[in-house]
């Protein structure tokens, strides 16, 4: 009888909260010989504009004038309903405060100021013989603007000239013409000249002016052509002085490590400096090698001065993670050679050692939540060249939240050392990167003891050594020539042992596993270092093991013939795997995000699966969310004691090929909230057949096989967190009919799912 009234009652109080909102007018709180300002219209006149670009011509106007009207979500003005309902003092006053919107008054408005905004933009974009005229509207106790916009014919470029004197100055600038941005035939657009003025400073930068500036350029247009076209003159201004006229080279470059400011008198001074690699190095302390800026220094003496090997330099040094403060800079010297520059480099170390505590929250894909305590030591100059050594321990306990662990929910204890080098170490190779980004040779050691209460525990080894570098913002590359991974069983409980003769998958978890190889990772992301909201987001994995261990031993599972190493049977496989992401900026306030996901992996020599540490799996809060953590798949396997009651179900199924879509539209409703509605579309297959799982083996009818979600969200963005809540409804089950998971699953998680 209980949930028979639950549901009346919500829609009640629901409707009633909906009522009471609509019945309470938007000028209640409008003053006397005044009016709520409801916002512009802009009525475009005399224009040849094409419908699209007059749509969007209107569209960026309005958003000029001033005030903008009350906000609105769905077409309704909430906090403005809300401002109206709250009151003076006490807690209505914090209600208007903290939910409510005062209303936009008509006496807000200045519609000549507006007008003459419209037509200085029209201007700068143009429309030459514009004529913008604004008038208003009351009615009772609201009113509107209108503006009407007589853009006249939009003027275009007919040609640019560049200087033709045959100074060094001019000819450099010419020298530039083939990159220009004003091309003949294109629209008149002020922001495109001031773009041109600044990509020319630019690439002067990089010819060695680098006293110029973009103030020194002048560009002329001519608009008195007929046919409304106009001409531009670039020139540079008379007044320029004559350092900016010429190119600088680099004379001699000064490096102090160790700067401080309260003793920079001593430490500016050059009695102690010694000469290495082209630079003087002044650190009496000897704080550091010598070779770490030879490796940092991006220009060497003589070279003409260049601001991207200047910006690239100061993003090197920023980047070791040694220096709190980076300073730089220039001092011009003359002398029979020519204009020269003394470079200057005051580098203040952070503190050598340092050591942390964490306490955080984690929340996982499988639906665990829970605590984690770290305690972190880190020595950043351990061998004196900029090297980052680290030593972490870690304790961790976890619950499952609306999951299927039960009573074996696990804790965690290990630890990692960790080893970064900000250069490639190559054996008899020594390769400088180029790039602003500071490449690093990685080296872990990991252990990490996992108990499941009740049912066993795991004893897990992990290492590698590697590289990682960034081409750019967007591009990253790791490659890591050496991974290993050992897991070994320290104990089983006896009811897992049990359990595993009914479901003999079990057994896959807790197996003795050994994995050697390489793996290699490429990153995009076209949203990196940019405000833009519509792109792509690509990451690529391809991991490989076991390959020179199973040439040596020959070994093949086919005919029974398993190799070891050290008595321990190891991996054999080859796995890649891709997800790729397309963001869309529908509007200002809503995007549409898209992801898919395929992964394959082909075992083989010593290996009929992949290692269940390798394995693919789906579902859960960030990949199918109508079902739960790890339940699909793989393809229309059924663990045999999955609706069992009582009986023991681990959420761990998994696959050697996994393919997975979701889609998701993100409007944004009201000052930190959210909404989303998505689809999720997924599952994973075996490759080699299973007798212990039929139907999990992949095949032609795969698609048939897809497990399908739908659902909505609601998201809380607190910058610093965002909270996000989905509510799923599964809408094809690819396995047995009468499994639990048809109801709606509730995912409470922290970030976007993708």
């Amino acid at each position: 009888m209980k949930n028979k009234l639950t549901v009346p009652i919500f829609y009640t109080f629901t409707a009633s909260l909906i009522l009471l909102l609509m019945g309470c007018s938007t000028t209640r709180s409008v003053p006397e010989n005044d009016a709520l300002y409801t916002g512009a219209r802009i009525k475009m006149t005399r224009t040849t504009l094409p419908s699209k670009q007059k749509k969007a011509l209107q569209s960026t106007l309005l958003g000029l004038t001033r005030p903008q009207p009350n906000s609105r979500i769905l077409g309704m003005p909430f906090k403005l309903w809300v401002y109206n309902l709250g009151s003076e003092k006490g807690l209505g006053a914090w209600l208007r405060r903290k939910y409510g919107e005062a209303p936009v008054l008509l006496s807000e408005l200045k519609l000549g100021q507006n007008a003459r905004i419209l037509d200085n933009y029209l201007e700068n974009r143009g429309f030459f013989q514009v004529k913008v005229q604004g008038d208003t509207t009351v009615k009772g106790k609201k009113a509107s603007a209108e503006y009407t916009v007589a853009t006249g014919p939009e003027y275009k470029i007919k040609q640019i000239t560049f200087p033709a004197d045959s100074g060094i100055l001019e000819s450099a600038i010419r020298s530039t013409q083939s990159k220009t941005l004003l091309k003949p035939g294109n629209p008149f657009n002020l922001d495109l000249i001031k773009g041109e003025r600044t990509r020319i400073d630019i690439d002067l930068k990089e010819k060695g002016f680098y006293y110029f500036s973009e103030e020194y350029l002048l560009i002329e247009t001519d608009s008195t052509l007929g046919q409304h076209e106009v001409n531009l003159y670039i020139q540079v201004k008379p007044a320029t002085p004559a350092a900016a006229r010429q190119t600088y080279r680099i004379n001699n470059v000064y490096i102090y490590p160790n700067y401080n400011l309260s003793t920079a008198n001593q430490d500016t001074s050059l009695s102690n400096a010694e000469f290495y690699a082209g630079y003087y190095v002044i650190d009496s302390s000897r704080l550091f090698k010598q070779r770490v800026f030879e490796q940092s220094m991006q220009f060497q003496p003589g070279d003409l001065y260049s601001r991207k090997d200047h910006n690239t330099t100061l993003s090197w040094l920023i980047n070791l993670g040694s220096f709190k403060f980076v300073k730089n800079r220039f001092e011009a010297v003359l002398d029979s050679n020519g204009a020269k520059l003394n470079a200057f480099y005051y580098l203040t170390p952070l503190r050598k050692k340092s050591l942390r505590a964490e306490l955080t929250g984690t929340s996982k894909t499988n639906n665990l939540v829970g605590s984690q305590i770290t305690l972190g030591w880190r020595h950043r100059n351990i061998f004196r060249g900029a090297e980052q050594l680290s030593i972490n321990l870690f304790g961790s306990t976890e619950v499952q939240v609306s999951g299927n662990f039960g009573k074996s929910n696990p804790y965690r204890v290990g630890g990692e050392v960790a080893l970064s080098i900000p250069r490639f170490v190559v054996p008899f190779l020594n390769i400088r990167g180029r790039s602003e980004f500071v490449p690093r040779t990685n080296l872990l050691l990991g252990y990490e003891l996992l108990n499941r209460q009740n049912l066993y525990t795991l004893n897990s080894f992990r290492g590698n050594f590697g590289y990682t570098w960034k081409e750019s913002l967007q591009k990253e590359h790791q490659l890591n020539p050496f991974t290993f991974n050992y897991v070994k069983p320290l104990t089983i409980a006896q009811q897992y042992i049990d359990s595993i003769a009914k479901n003999p998958s079990l057994a896959k978890i807790v197996e003795q596993q050994f994995i050697v190889g390489s793996s290699y990772t490429y990153n995009f992301n076209q949203l990196a270092g940019s405000n833009r909201r519509t792109g792509i987001y690509f990451n690529g994995l391809l991991d490989i093991a076991g390959n020179i261990a199973g040439l040596l031993n020959g070994s093949n599972w086919k005919n029974n013939e398993v190799g070891t190493i050290f008595g321990v049977k190891y991996a054999q496989f080859a796995k890649a795997e891709i997800d790729l992401r397309y963001y869309k900026q529908v509007n200002r306030s809503s995007q549409w995000a898209n992801r898919l996901i395929l992964g394959f992996g082909y075992p083989y020599g010593n290996s009929r699966q992949l290692p269940f540490v390798k394995q693919f799996f789906s579902g859960g809060n960030n990949s199918l969310r109508g079902f739960r953590s790890r339940t699909v798949g793989p393809g229309r396997y059924t663990p045999p004691n999955i609706g069992n009651p009582g009986a023991l179900f681990l959420p761990d199924q998994s696959g050697d090929i996994k393919l997975e879509f979701n889609s998701e539209y993100r409007p944004k409703l009201f000052s930190i909230a959210e909404g989303a509605l998505f689809l999720d579309a997924g599952n994973v297959w075996l490759l080699n057949e299973d007798p212990l799982k039929p139907g999990a083996q992949f095949s032609s009818n795969f698609l048939n096989e897809l497990a399908i979600d739908a659902g909505f969200g609601l998201r809380l963005d607190f910058t610093i967190l965002l909270l996000r809540l989905d509510f799923a409804f599964p809408l094809k089950v690819p396995y047995a009919a009468n499994l639990p998971n048809k109801n709606m699953v509730i995912n409470l998680a922290i970030g976007y799912p993708f």
